[in-house]
């Protein structure tokens, strides 16, 4: 009987867990659309617009590098911090840098390595909602303008599916050629075909935030869904041994 209610209660646990990442995934791509748009919209400018210089899109200021990193709120998870954190490592190595940790396990390591942070409000991934994903666009983009760093990337940790979670390292500032990501199929753009108020580098310059809030977003559901799974499988793992 004690076998039958301990298998059970692990049962429970293991559909619980599947809920909360099933969740996680369904936040990301409820969102994408919206992102997508601004995606649109600002290589739409960029291509219409073939002399806007925005600072979002210039060589960078110096070399200097910000890292939001995005790691677990508890342990137990197996190898899915450590593998994060190696990789941040890895791309932090000969530059200086600064980290905008979201996770607790994230500020613990940074702040213990004595790794500059720039907000240390944002300790728990899973609680993180859209608008926290604004406020951080917003401290980063502030930095990147003020010259505090030139180079900004997302650390986080893609799901793959149940039993693979990869990191990724995702470069988002300065940004890319933007007009690369119009749809291949997407009409020729003619220069100034709409008129943008007060300017065209104005308008770019006030979506790009919102944009790098949706790809903060979608990161950190992702993350949110690999720690779960990660932490399912370890702790199956344990118990079988």
């Amino acid at each position: 009987m004690a076998g039958n209610q301990k298998a059970i209660k692990l049962r429970i646990k293991s559909v619980q867990s599947t809920m909360q990442i099933c969740k996680a995934m369904e936040r990301a791509e409820n969102s994408r659309p919206y992102f997508e748009a601004l995606q649109g919209t600002l290589a739409q400018i960029a291509a219409e617009n073939i002399d806007m210089m925005s600072i979002y899109t210039k060589e960078p200021q110096n070399d200097d590098w910000c890292f939001i990193v995005i790691a677990g709120d508890r342990g137990f998870a197996g190898g899915y911090n450590n593998n994060l954190f190696r990789l941040v490592e890895e791309q932090m190595e000969g530059h200086e840098a600064c980290v905008l940790p979201i996770g607790k396990k994230a500020l613990e390591h940074f702040s213990n390595r004595k790794v500059p942070v720039v907000s240390d409000s944002f300790t728990e991934a899973g609680d993180i909602s859209v608008a926290d994903c604004f406020e951080i666009a917003r401290l980063i983009c502030h930095g990147y303008k003020e010259g505090g760093f030139g180079h900004v990337a997302i650390v986080y940790t893609n799901f793959v599916n149940m039993m693979v979670q990869e990191p990724k390292f995702i470069p988002i500032l300065p940004l890319p050629d933007m007009k690369s990501l119009l749809p291949k199929d997407a009409p020729e753009a003619k220069k100034r075909q709409i008129i943008y108020e007060p300017n065209s580098e104005a308008v770019f310059n006030a979506i790009v935030p919102e944009y790098l809030a949706g790809l903060i977003y979608g990161a950190v559901c992702e993350s949110v869904a690999s720690e779960l799974a990660a932490r399912r499988t370890a702790m199956e793992a344990a118990t079988n041994n």
